[in-house]
């Protein structure tokens, strides 16, 4: 089984980054065809010639003009020869054994698409006010994540982070790819989803979701604006406002969601609570506050979506 992997990129500045990114796959334990494609920045493009145009397994394209994460991924999945394609973030790095793995859960469960599990490369420190109830603020597989609600175990899911999700390619072609118009700011709303949709769509054409591996491991890097609790804040509330108008586009697709949140309130609070009384400290204290106000923000959020949602969401 040939596997493709598609890394967009579009930042120059960011090309240390991106070489990690694509370092990462070209060292994997099994063959693998790295498709990059830069979002309309031709000097970037010349960079990565330079630094990749003599590997047989690289193939590069620019795009004419920025056109999205989304939309450059369609392209990367056009131009790829493997029968798996898989996606990577430029600001990740895949385990060696990722492809591996990934091609081994094809094979285990004859799956449609296979996910992983993505892991915190903290490139400034940990914050200590943040429960990992809410990891998913920073793109990273947060506790309570998973098929039984453990994000060790495997089985079936709704969708995994994009920078850790892969489809085979002709199941991929004939769902139409990404909607390219789900996701990135759209004026100051900042909307989420497009793994969402595509996968809601999946299991609606094909009657499965995607299957999470977890040992299919993807690092993401989390840099220190990323750990500030204002830009969490932001964050948080307009994930909300994307589950609600997710909601509008894909009927019933915020299953998982709902079944988090009752796990929050029921068990994760709780138990915060229960250790709290046990053994109280500042950094207990402060991520219990941190888990209720993220909460709040994300249902202010959502209530925004109901009351104001994007035009794009509503068909």
């Amino acid at each position: 089984m040939r596997v493709s992997v598609v890394l967009c990129t579009y930042d120059e500045a960011s090309f240390e980054r991106f070489r990690d990114a694509a370092d990462s796959v070209l060292a994997q334990s099994h063959p693998t065809e790295l498709v990059v494609v830069v979002d309309g920045t031709p000097t970037l493009a010349e960079r990565v010639r330079e630094t990749y145009g003599s590997h047989d397994d690289v193939l590069l394209y620019c795009n004419d003009e920025n056109r999205g994460l989304l939309e450059s991924r369609n392209t990367g999945v056009e131009l790829a020869a493997g029968d798996v394609v898989a996606f990577l973030d430029d600001d990740a790095r895949a385990h060696p054994r990722w492809v591996e793995r990934l091609v081994a859960a094809y094979e285990r469960a004859d799956a449609l698409a296979v996910g992983g599990r993505m892991v915190p490369e903290w490139v400034a420190d940990e914050p200590s006010f943040l429960p990992a109830e809410f990891y998913w603020l920073v793109g990273v597989t947060h506790r309570g994540f998973g098929p039984g609600g453990d994000e060790h175990e495997e089985g079936e899911v709704r969708n995994t982070f994009g920078s850790n999700l892969s489809f085979r390619r002709e199941v991929f072609t004939s769902l139409g790819g990404f909607d390219p118009t789900i996701g990135g700011r759209k004026g100051d709303r900042n909307l989420q989803g497009g793994e969402t949709e595509l996968c809601a769509r999946l299991r609606e054409e094909y009657g499965e979701g995607v299957h999470y591996t977890p040992t299919a491991v993807v690092a993401h890097k989390v840099f220190d604006y990323r750990t500030k609790p204002r830009w969490l804040a932001d964050r948080a509330f307009w994930q909300g406002y994307s589950k609600r108008a997710m909601e509008g586009l894909v009927p019933d697709s915020t299953g998982e969601e709902s079944a988090f949140l009752r796990r929050l309130l029921t068990e994760f609070v709780p138990g915060r609570l229960r250790g709290l009384s046990r053994e109280p400290t500042g950094e207990k204290v402060l991520q219990l506050f941190s888990l209720l106000a993220f909460t709040v923000l994300v249902g202010l959020g959502y209530g925004y979506g109901v009351f104001s949602p994007p035009e794009e969401f509503e068909r």
